[in-house]
């Protein structure tokens, strides 16, 4: 068995070798990750079933549905994203070639997470193939019947000189981390995120980090009370709350949280019944060691629970729970939640509400509800995050044109559509010069003048106007 310097050894030759450059490849590549799609459905079904149990409703639309639009989306348009930026020019330069060619970086790393297994991996490994990279991915051995299927089926459909998988524990990831890659891109948790970075900064390796954080929803003004309340449990308990952009915690006035809590029990019992236990719609925590982690968070929290807090060990059970009475410092309050937990905590102005989300890290993403668009536009305004939505949340990550990724501790850099190839790719600035106009380029050779220098500042400005130039 190969160790991880020859597997990127191989892959570094491959890639100096020129395979992964010509469009007809990169397009091949990218189809046959399609048909492993198209194919593989059921079994990605199955695989996520037996790693999260989740039902094939979301599975389908944030496992595969996701992947299929950005192949999609790749596919129509790489060719394009792969042509020349041709830039402005000044009068200096105005018969030469001047543009950004965008190039692949070369051998990358693509580490996942668990939470959406198969889609964090082929996501980011779209743009990467699109770019012209050579890829090793290393799934998250977290989530094992994903991690063995992606091992399993990419070797089959993608060319195994270009692209490898890379499998284990935290022990295999340290190893991996050794070796010099030209670019790391890591989806996960903030802890780990540091010690990615501590090891890529040995080689002076880039990185794009999809981190998280506690995402607010702020919930203000005139609002559809009804509406809110679906589409704040659909996005917090989708995928049983274990995702990087579901709403962590809710900030509303004392009157809205009043009304708000009685359309969420019935939201609730609507969409997961009123046994969610038994209700196939709802999925579980990962692992024993996340389901206790969660638990010890609840136990401590100082809020009252209101709706739900049900839980058994064996099943990896957590009902979706509400909690009023929360206070800043509390133990929910401290880092993401990362399942099916909502705490309410209230303020008394749209100022206090947004003061509270500026005192904390920057989220992933920040959530909005109100019918007031002065509303909405002050929150966006006076605010930074990731992402931002108003009147929903998770949404906005659907889209393949936004870019989505993190600021500050949320993440580093961006990726979806465009922006995946942007990440994995180097935009190099070229410029194609001739030998015309060579009495022009005599102004810049001593022995310097003052009159030449005036000359040549107004040749390489953009201004259409004689600018002044100081001469000393």
């Amino acid at each position: 068995m190969d160790t991880h310097s020859q597997v990127i050894n191989r892959l570094r030759t491959t890639f100096r070798s020129g395979k992964t450059l010509p469009e007809e490849f990169r397009r091949e590549q990218l189809s046959n990750l399609l048909s492993l799609v198209k194919d593989n459905e059921q079994l990605i079904i199955d695989a996520v079933y037996k790693d999260l149990r989740k039902p094939k409703f979301e599975a389908v639309l944030s496992e595969i549905e996701m992947c299929r639009n950005e192949l999609y989306c790749a596919i129509d348009n790489f060719s394009s994203w792969m042509k020349p930026e041709y830039v402005s020019k000044h009068l200096a330069v105005k018969l030469d070639d001047c543009f950004v060619r965008r190039e692949p970086l070369g051998v990358v790393l693509i580490i996942g997470a668990w939470n959406y297994p198969f889609q964090l991996i082929l996501i980011p490994l779209i743009g990467a193939i699109a770019a012209g990279n050579c890829v090793i991915v290393k799934p998250s051995e977290v989530s094992a019947a994903t991690e063995s299927l992606i091992a399993e089926l990419i070797p089959k459909y993608l060319s195994q000189d270009c692209y490898t998988v890379v499998c284990g524990g935290a022990e295999e990831t340290k190893a991996l981390l050794e070796n010099r890659f030209d670019h790391i891109f890591y989806t996960g948790s903030q802890a780990v995120a540091r010690s990615i970075l501590q090891a890529a900064s040995i080689h002076l390796t880039p990185v794009t980090l999809e981190l998280g954080g506690k995402c607010p929803c702020l919930i203000y003004g005139r609002v559809n009370i009804a509406a809110a309340a679906r589409r704040l449990v659909w996005s917090k308990f989708f995928n049983t709350g274990q995702s990087c952009v579901a709403p962590d915690y809710v900030l509303c006035t004392r009157d809205v949280r009043d009304a708000l809590l009685p359309f969420l029990r019935e939201t609730l019992e609507e969409f997961y019944s009123k046994e969610p236990q038994t209700n196939l719609d709802l999925g579980r925590i990962v692992t024993d060691r996340h389901w206790t982690r969660l638990m010890d968070l609840l136990h401590k929290s100082r809020g009252k629970v209101v709706l739900g807090g049900e839980s058994h060990q064996e099943e990896k059970y957590i009902a979706p729970t509400v909690l009023v009475d929360v206070e800043e410092d509390d133990v929910l309050m401290e880092e993401e939640i990362f399942g099916p937990i909502l705490p309410i905590l209230t303020v008394e102005s749209l100022e206090e509400g947004i003061d509270f989300i500026n005192r904390k890290e920057k989220p992933l993403a920040l959530y909005v509800f109100s019918e007031e668009s002065s509303v909405v536009n002050t929150v966006m305004e006076k605010t930074s995050s990731g992402g931002f939505c108003s009147n929903d949340g998770m949404v906005h990550m659907t889209l393949p044109t936004l870019p989505f990724g993190g600021v500050g501790a949320s993440g580093w850099g961006s990726y979806h559509g465009r922006w995946t190839f942007e990440t994995f790719s180097h935009r190099r600035a070229c410029m194609l010069r001739g030998w015309a106009l060579e009495r022009l380029n005599v102004l810049r050779y001593p022995p310097y003048t003052d009159n030449n220098l005036s000359l040549l500042c107004w040749t390489a400005s953009a201004k259409k106007s004689w600018p002044s130039c100081s001469v000393m």
